[in-house]
Formats: C-alpha cells, sequence, structure tokens
C-alpha cells in the first residue's frame, strides 16, 4: 500500500495541497518556488511540494478566482508570477481549514481504533 517507509515522504493528498498553497499565500504574495519553500519549511520538510504538482494546482485556483497573479521581478532579478489570495478566499480559508481538521480527527481516530469484539 502505497510508497515504502524508506521513500522521500508522503504523497500530498488531492485537494489538501490546494489548503497548503492557500495557507501558505495567507502571509502574503509569493511566487511558485516561494510558496513551495513555505510548505516545506512549515512542515518541517516533510512534504516537498515539486513543480509538476505545484504550477497545476496554482493554475486551478486562478481559475476558480481564489488566488490572483501579477508579475514582478524575484529578489534576484528576474520575472516571477506572484500570487495573492483574493478577499473571498481569505473567509473560505478558515473554513477549508476547519473541515481539514475535523477530517484530521476523523482519520487520526479511526487509524487509532481498537477492533470491535
Amino acid at each position: 500500500m502505497g510508497a515504502p517507509e524508506n521513500a522521500a515522504g508522503p504523497d500530498i493528498l488531492r485537494g489538501t495541497l490546494d489548503l497548503l498553497i492557500l495557507q501558505a499565500l495567507s502571509h502574503g504574495r509569493a511566487h511558485g518556488y516561494d510558496i513551495a519553500r513555505r510548505i516545506e519549511r512549515s512542515t518541517d520538510d516533510v512534504l516537498a511540494v515539486g513543480e509538476g504538482s505545484l504550477y497545476p494546482a496554482l493554475h486551478r485556483l486562478e481559475a476558480r478566482g481564489w488566488v490572483a497573479a501579477t508579475w514582478g521581478l524575484s529578489d534576484n532579478n528576474r520575472q516571477a508570477k506572484y500570487y495573492t489570495l483574493t478577499v473571498p478566499v481569505r473567509a473560505q480559508l478558515r473554513v477549508e481549514k476547519a473541515n481539514w481538521h475535523r477530517y484530521s480527527s476523523a482519520v487520526t481516530a479511526a487509524l487509532a481504533a481498537r477492533p470491535a469484539r
């Protein structure tokens, strides 16, 4: 079931990446690489977000109107697309976080459950 124990890290569940991106952007405007680093740092490098997952998720969130994007110069003076949360999604983020906490608590309870006798 899934990757062996010595694999680099767990796969991010579908839908979870969107929540992680929104949370990373709740701290302010960022370009893709910075978003990935924020997620990695906030999870003590347990979750690594690759470009093949990150950019499609950012485009999906932009299409939904949850993030806005503008071009600007990065710290190393290169063009980069910067993302910010839209105003309506700030309230939605609180709802999504509450849903995630309820879901993760249920999974934790199920994993800790003892077999019925």
